[in-house]
Parts: C-alpha cells; structure tokens; sequence
C-alpha cells in the first residue's frame, strides 16, 4: 500500500489531524521562520494567542508549540527553546532576561514560566507600575513539567528533573529529582549507586545518608 493509498484508507478525524498538523508545520517553516530570531528544521506552531518579541527567541529543531501558547519576550528578554521541546496547550512564558528550556524538556498543558517578579516596596504605587525583579530561569534537558505547574523567576532545574502537577516551583533543583508540591520540594532523586530513584530527606539528602 503506497502512501497516498493508506492516507484515503485512514478515518476522517485523522485525515484531518494530518492536514491540520501539516499545515501549521508549513505555515512555520514558511512564515514564522522570517520574523523569529531562529527557528529549525521541523519546527511547528500551531495557533499561539500572543508573541511578543520573537526577534529574541530562539527555536530549535523538531520544537512542537500547541494551541492556546503565550510567550513573551520584552525589554532585555531572551528566550531560548532547544531541540525536541514540546510545549502543550495554553503555556505561558514570560521574560525580561534569559529563559532557557533544554532540549527534549515537556512542558504539559496551562504551565507557567517566568523570569520576572514585581517590585512592591513602594506601597503608593500600584505594583504593575513599579519595576520589574529579573532572575534568569533555567530548565534542563529531558524535564518534564506537569500539567498547571508555575516556575517561578530565578528557578534552575537540572537535568531530567520531574516536576507533579499544580506545583508552584521556585529555587535551585540538581539533576535527576521529582519536585511537588506548593512550594514545591524534592520528593524522589535517582541514586547513582543503587541504581534506583529514591525518596530523600525534606533537605534532598538520600534517606540513609
């Protein structure tokens, strides 16, 4: 069976899903490579609700953008996606510094992501009109980031790091860890020596440590 063959064979809702995805790979490669910074091969976007800034961000190759995404990039902002990120449905990233997301991270759906906090020492001014706090924002490479999670600005996540759903996340976090919780902790780390991923003390030290 050729493919044209087995493409008419398929169900109507898959045809569908094929020409729609096609499309908006299309419409990437062809349109919004021209005004991002960078984008690569295989890249797609699907119907974002706002871009701000796209001459400061950067897209790698094989980068999956759903529908509903708002990523903004203002001021001094850069924002950085690598190689093989997926970013699902209605994500929020936002930055007034450097934003990084490693290359093959997840980013399930209504997650947020931000370098910026808001001053409100002042309290005779409202605090959307006082200045922007900038903390650069790291994810590693493979992290997946559950559905509703909220990265706050100054965060680092390491490499493959787990993060459960709903969590609020700010801090320092090393490789191989499963973070929960609001404010979110480390729960699990993987340890080298047994080989296994392990439940760790409230501090992130291993149980018999």
């Amino acid at each position: 069976m050729n493919k044209i063959t087995y493409f008419l064979s398929l169900p109507f809702i898959e045809k569908y899903n094929f020409l729609r995805f096609l499309f908006y790979r299309i419409k990437t490669q062809l349109f919004y490579k021209t005004i991002f910074s960078y984008i690569g091969n295989g890249t797609t976007i699907f119907k974002p609700i706002l871009l701000l800034g796209v001459e400061k961000i950067k897209i790698g190759s094989h980068v999956l953008i759903r529908d509903g995404a708002r990523i903004e990039a203002f001021e001094k902002g850069s924002i950085v996606f690598e190689d093989f990120v997926s970013i699902e449905q209605f994500c929020h990233i936002t930055s007034g510094g450097v934003l990084f997301v490693g290359k093959n991270s997840t980013l399930s759906f209504d997650v947020m992501i931000t370098n910026i906090d808001h001053e409100y020492q002042n309290i005779d001014e409202h605090i959307l009109q006082q200045p922007y706090l900038i903390y650069n924002t790291y994810i590693g490479e493979n992290c997946f980031i559950g559905s509703g999670v909220k990265i706050q600005a100054g965060t680092t996540l390491g490499r493959q790091c787990i993060v459960g759903a709903n969590s609020v996340v700010r801090g320092v976090f090393p490789d191989y860890c499963v973070i929960v919780g609001s404010p979110a902790k480390i729960v699990k780390r993987f340890n080298p020596t047994t080989n296994l991923w392990e439940k760790v003390n409230p501090d992130g030290s291993f149980k018999d440590e």
